[in-house]
Formats: C-alpha cells, structure tokens, sequence
C-alpha cells in the first residue's frame, strides 16, 4: 500500500489497519510516546505515525534515525489535534535501513547551496518533492499535447555531425586520445569526422515533419557555454516541434495553445505543490498562471517593440535599438507594463537570427518569434523555416555554414519540400517559471555547469 492511495480515498481506509513503507522525515520523542514524520514518496503529503509505550519494541523505535527507512503497520485514524488530518496509530515499526546521527537532511531549512552539494539526497526533502514532481506532470503534459494533437514523436540523435545554430559551442565526441603527442585527424575518429553532443534535434526533426506532417521532439541537448549564469546549464531539456505546411501565424496559435494547456495541466495535477512552493518562494504562483492560462497573447513585430520601448519614457539602462535584440529589461517593460500580458514578437532582424529562419521580402528581416512571459522573459524560440533551396543555399554560404556537410538538409528544399515552422522551449525555463525556482541548477535532477559534473 501507498501513501497515494490513503489519501486518494481516506474514508475507505479509515479504522483499518495498512502497511506502507517508506522513511523518517522528522522524529520527535517524549518520554511515553514519539511522533514520525513519514513520507514514501508516492504523494506530496507525508503521514504522522504515533506510538507509545504499550508497544514491546517501545525502545528500538524511539532509536530509529530521521532518514532511516521502515516499514509500519498501523491504525489509520482521525488526528486526535486536528480533525481534518489524519495520522497511523502504530501496532509495530521494522528497521529497513538504518540511518547515522550525522544524516545530513535534519528537519530545518536547508540553503540550496548546500542542498546542491548533496544533490543525491535532496530529492527527499520536502522542496524538491514538489519540484521534481512538477517536473514530472510537466513532461507528461507535453506529451500528451503532443499526442493529443497527432503529433509523432521523434528520437533525435545526441551524437551529431552539424551543429544547428552555427554557434560552434559544442561538446566534441571523440575517440581519439586527447594527450597523445602524435599527430591525429578526425578522420580517424570513430565516426570518421568530427563530432559532438547536439545542441538541437531540431534539423532532423525538420526531416520527419516533412513526411508525418507534425513531429516533435523533447530530450538532453548540450551546449559547452562557459557561463554561471542563474538560467544556463551545459546539459538541459529542449522540446522542439516542427509543423509542414505551417506559416508564422498558424506557429504562434500553436505555441499559445500549447503553453497553456501546460499550464492549466499543472495547475490540476499538482495543486499541493504549487502552493507549498508558493509558502516557499513567497510568488503568487496560482494567480501569475491564472492570469497566463486567461490571457490572450499580444503580438508585435521586433520593430514595433522597439518603437513602444523608444516612446515609453524609461530610462532603460540598454537603449532599444531597432536590428538589435531585446534586453531584460525591455522584456519586462512590455510583459508586465505595456501589454501586462505574455506577447509574441516576430519578424526578427534577419543579422540576429540563425541561418535557417525564412528571409521575408523587406530582405532585412525574419520570419522569426520569441514568446516573452511576465516574470521569466523569453519563454519559447521558433520560426518559420526557410523552403526555398536558392535562398537557403545562398544564406549558409553567407553564415560560413559548410553546404557540403548539410547537403541532406538542403535536399529537403529539392525533395517535395513545403512551407513548414517549429519552436523550441527550453524545459527548464518553463520550470523556473512554473516553481518560482530562480536558478536552473534547482529544477534539474543532476546539474551540469562550468566545473560541475558530480553526480
């Protein structure tokens, strides 16, 4: 039995006797009697288990460690404090694994800081119970959007040969023996050329939407930035679908769709969560994706934003700039100022923007957008693709991106290729928004940042 189902159906099980198994959050004893704080892991909730003296293992359970796990068998009844609580009345408690005086999660608030450098024990406390089963009914979400939706899902490949933003911060995978002091080429690496950790699946997704008409892929991505910053991470969760026969327009219905059934998503499956992480943030989390969920998204294109910036009177510290992107502040200034809404901005200088993006007819820009949200900024990244093989040739040539490497992405233009668009959201960013987390190394099971690979 588990704690999900006594309180899933409490009534039934009141007065009867269960047995769960599970561990000792917090133990308090006095002489005659304890009280257990126990929790296994199935819910949220934890259960108070209560003993006393008249049990023959009195002693060896008053010397029960907090952290140690136990199975119980008891009496479920109605808290004797508190009516609307309930509590196990013990019949008898069985050491499972036993747990030293120095354990490190005691019962009071730990700093994320420390919790970090445990990160294989802070899944057991009561904080990154609610965050990583967040992060739980949040993948699940999305998948069945996407489901939902006839979309098919796509593995795409963590080993890749192109790098899909032409950035070049990758992670190399290779065989080779990196101090060997001989001479080496990458055409004797195990692949036969270079290769590394991919920074999107969004290329190869591209090549399925173009023969299941609606794909998406949602998995590890991995980018070698030498940044400590509070939202980057070398490793994290990118959800990228793509959409054949699909402009700008029927691209950011989709992503409004979908964001907020996310969100409304969450906010059924995990009511407890939220608002204990509400007590703990101290952000009104309920009411901001409320709000979200209510909403209708502006729109504005990239230059439109930038003339509402240069006319709002701020003294922005970063001057809005048209063919320039968009600093925090500007973000904020439109999410929670101006539109006090989230709002998508498109059309894109066509400088700032990746080589793949559709070259609109002004040959300044693209057709790019960005979903801003109120408190977390940029939210998703998508674009329609560019389709014509001319244009796309010539715009890689231009970018230093090699047309021989990516002639099968080229030949998607030649081969029946259409209209089509995709974004990318950055799971984690979602989660940041979601929690009230501030930094992305908290809603991560096992970070991974500049120096940090423990774990």
């Amino acid at each position: 039995m588990f704690l999900k189902d006594i309180y899933s159906s409490k009534e039934e099980f009141l007065g009867k006797t269960v047995q769960l198994c599970g561990w000792i959050r917090n133990h308090r004893k006095q002489k005659n009697m304890g009280f257990i704080d126990f929790f296994d892991g199935t819910c949220f909730n934890s259960i108070q288990l209560v003993y006393n003296d008249s049990l023959a293992d009195f002693d060896k359970i008053q010397a029960m460690h907090i952290g140690a796990s136990i199975s119980v068998c008891g009496t479920l009844i109605v808290s004797a404090v508190n009516s609307s609580n309930i509590e196990i009345e013990v019949k008898s408690i069985a050491l499972i694994g036993d747990c030293p005086e120095n354990y490190p999660l005691q019962p009071k608030r730990h700093s994320l800081e420390f919790l970090r450098e445990i990160g294989y024990l802070r899944p057991r406390t009561r904080l990154f119970q609610a965050v990583f089963r967040i992060r739980s009914i949040a993948a699940m979400a999305i998948h069945t959007y996407f489901q939902d939706n006839g979309y098919v899902y796509v593995h795409t490949p963590l080993i890749t040969a192109n790098d899909a933003e032409g950035a070049g911060n990758t992670f190399t995978v290779t065989t080779l023996d990196p101090l060997s002091k001989e001479e080496q080429s990458y055409d004797d690496d195990f692949f036969g050329g270079h290769s590394s950790l991919a920074v999107s699946g969004q290329l190869e997704a591209e090549a399925f939407a173009l023969a299941f008409n609606k794909v998406y892929t949602f998995g590890p991505t991995f980018r070698a930035e030498n940044s400590n910053t509070k939202t980057h991470a070398a490793e994290f969760w990118m959800i990228e679908p793509e959409i054949a026969f699909c402009d700008l327009d029927k691209l950011m219905d989709t992503e409004e769709d979908f964001l907020k059934f996310i969100v409304k998503f969450i906010m059924e499956k995990a009511p407890e969560e939220i608002k204990f992480l509400e007590g703990y943030t101290k952000l009104p989390l309920t009411e901001r994706m409320t709000k979200l969920v209510d909403s209708k998204i502006a729109r504005v294109t990239h230059e439109e934003a930038i003339t509402l910036l240069r006319n709002s009177g701020k003294n922005f510290a970063f001057e809005p700039k048209y063919g320039e992107d968009l600093a925090r502040e500007h973000e904020k200034y439109l999410t929670e100022e101006y539109f006090d809404s989230p709002v998508f901005v498109y059309d894109w200088p066509k400088d700032i923007k990746a080589f793949y993006m559709y070259q609109n007819d002004d040959g300044k820009t693209v057709g790019a957008v960005d979903l801003l949200v109120p408190e977390a900024g940029e939210l998703m990244g998508g674009s329609r693709r560019e389709y014509r093989y001319e244009r796309l040739f010539e715009r890689m040539n231009q970018m230093n991106i090699s047309t021989e490497a990516m002639y099968w992405y080229l030949n998607l233009r030649k081969f029946g290729g259409c209209d089509h668009a995709g974004f990318g959201m950055g799971f984690e960013r979602l989660l940041i928004y979601v929690t009230g987390m501030e930094n992305i190394r908290d809603v991560i099971p096992y970070y991974r940042t500049p120096g940090n690979c423990d774990f």
